[in-house]
């Protein structure tokens, strides 16, 4: 399936087959795609808790008003952010530059991070969300389906995920066969109420 394509066909869906699983060689495959998402500074500072266990589904889905996608799909992806992955040896996102780039580098990324706490929160968004749309997109190419999801208890989820300190989950990403098709779309916004040309008031 091209990228084209699988932007179109990408809906969330609801209803998942509980009796489907991934093979381990398939969320493998998912995951490396996911950790391709581009990151500011290369930084890389997604990570991605893949929940498969039929127990801790359920507590999940206890902790997200009894959603029925957290425990039927396939593959609960919890996409959570690092807030000191820029301070996690730096120079290893650089590993293939020359010595002089790799330290002008590091030096602007614990420049930056290292001084703007909110910068570090803000980018755990950009880069989860970001890789969140990877999955989706690279799930729909394997012929799976899934569903963005935020309706749940984040404390709650991540005591379940042992979330460490200085970690924010994102979201979550249902993947799995579906039951039955996603509903028609509902409403799209004309084109030229999206996007403008230069400037908003030309």
């Amino acid at each position: 399936m091209d990228a084209f394509a699988a932007i179109e066909a990408r809906r969330a869906v609801k209803k998942f087959d509980p009796q489907h699983r991934m093979t381990e060689a398939e969320i493998e495959r998912l995951m490396r795609a996911a950790a391709l998402t581009p990151t500011s500074f290369n930084i890389q500072n997604y990570r991605f808790v893949v929940v498969t266990d039929p127990d801790r589904k359920r507590q999940i889905r206890a902790a997200g008003w009894n959603q029925a996608q957290f425990s039927e799909c396939s593959a609960l992806v919890i996409v959570c952010g690092d807030r000191g992955a820029y301070a996690k040896d730096p120079a290893r996102y650089w590993a293939h530059v020359e010595d002089k780039t790799r330290e002008a580098i590091v030096g602007m990324i614990t420049g930056y991070y290292g001084t703007h706490p909110e910068g570090r929160r803000d980018e755990n968004l950009r880069s989860g969300s970001m890789a969140a749309m990877t999955i989706m997109l690279a799930a729909k190419a394997m012929d799976y389906d899934t569903c963005p999801m935020v309706g749940f208890d984040f404390d709650a989820v991540a005591s379940l995920i042992a979330l460490p300190p200085a970690h924010d989950i994102i979201m979550a990403v249902a993947v799995g066969k579906a039951l039955e098709p996603a509903r028609s779309r509902t409403g799209q916004v004309p084109l030229a109420e999206l996007v403008l040309r230069d400037r908003f008031d030309s």
